[in-house]
């Protein structure tokens, strides 16, 4: 799980890979959940709210700019 202030020393590049690597992270969850093979399946979760934290600190950079 990451801080939102983490987030925020990084740029825009790689905040964006960031979010490239979740959302790979993501569909493997999500894929493992449909096969039955995920047994905890909170990690899905913990994915996603990254995702969202990623995605603001994003858009708060470019409504800065």
């Amino acid at each position: 799980m990451m801080n939102a202030s983490e987030l925020r020393g990084k740029d825009k590049a790689a905040l964006t890979a960031e979010l490239e690597s979740l959302l790979k992270a993501q569909f493997s969850l999500r894929m493992q959940v449909a096969t039955q093979q995920l047994s905890n399946t909170s990690q899905l979760k913990k994915v996603r709210k990254d995702i969202a934290r990623v995605k603001t600190v994003m858009t708060e950079l470019k409504r800065s700019v």
